[in-house]
């Protein structure tokens, strides 16, 4: 059960960031959400789980759920000074990090630039180089229409914010980063320091050789692969399996790697 919930918005580089803290605890736990996503529909089904264990500070990114856009494009390197910002805002010092898809990819340059405010990191089906996407992402990109989207994260981005203007701005934002998306080099995931524990699922949008390979260049780092397409293993709203045991057993091994 939870013992105590605040919700916020706080100034952040130009945006009003929207934020959730629930539990206890010493070492803050924050999350970072995938594209198009709130925090209920990447989180909703592991945070309680989280909540046990941890402080959890889950965020919303520039564009969505209840955070305000700013006229630049979204950025896996602005989503890091937001998150950087925002717990500047709060007062943390040092935290542990997981993020989700595209936050995964926000996770490795948040440890990257910010490694004096991450403590461990868990990167669950994110990305560093193109060729890490299953074949033929980047060629349905560019004609990607708001129908493609998720029924489930459309519905829960307008349950917070009723705007379609904001849905379909978010879509495009989204959009234009992923068909706009640049490798990363070697480098990047070599200067992190960090503990840090990679996840992916077997049929998942992310392959495991990208995901081993990102393993192998983070000193010391874990991998773990489980069965299921992306994001099912956490009960991600678009992909969760009803009655699954898999995100209680990924919320134990996250919980292992923490502590």
């Amino acid at each position: 059960m939870e013992k105590q919930q605040t919700t916020g918005h706080a100034p952040v580089n130009g945006i009003s960031m929207y934020y959730e803290i629930h539990g206890e605890g010493d070492m803050p736990l924050v999350l970072i959400h995938g594209g198009g996503s709130t925090i209920e529909t990447t989180f909703g089904e592991i945070l309680p789980m989280l909540t046990l264990n941890h402080k959890v500070i889950a965020v919303e990114l520039q564009a969505h759920g209840r955070t305000t856009d700013r006229d630049t494009p979204e950025t896996f390197e602005q989503d890091a000074d937001d998150v950087a910002g925002l717990l500047n805002y709060l007062g943390v010092t040092s935290a542990n990090i997981i993020g989700f898809s595209n936050g995964g990819t926000t996770t490795l340059l948040l440890a990257n630039k910010y490694a004096q405010l991450v403590h461990k990191i868990v990167v669950i089906a994110g990305a560093y180089k193109r060729d890490g996407f299953f074949p033929g992402f980047f060629d349905f990109m560019p004609n990607a229409t708001i129908d493609n989207m998720p029924e489930a994260l459309k519905t829960a981005y307008l349950k917070v914010t009723p705007s379609q203007d904001g849905l379909l701005n978010m879509f495009n934002k989204d959009k234009a980063r992923m068909v706009n998306f640049k490798d990363y080099s070697h480098d990047l995931l070599k200067s992190i320091k960090a503990k840090t524990l990679f996840m992916v699922a077997d049929k998942d949008v992310i392959s495991v050789e990208h995901t081993l390979q990102m393993s192998r260049l983070v000193e010391g780092a874990q991998l773990v692969v489980l069965p299921g397409t992306h994001g099912a293993f956490i009960g991600e709203a678009g992909t969760a399996i009803p009655g699954s045991k898999l995100p209680g057993i990924t919320v134990e091994l996250i919980n292992d790697f923490l502590t």
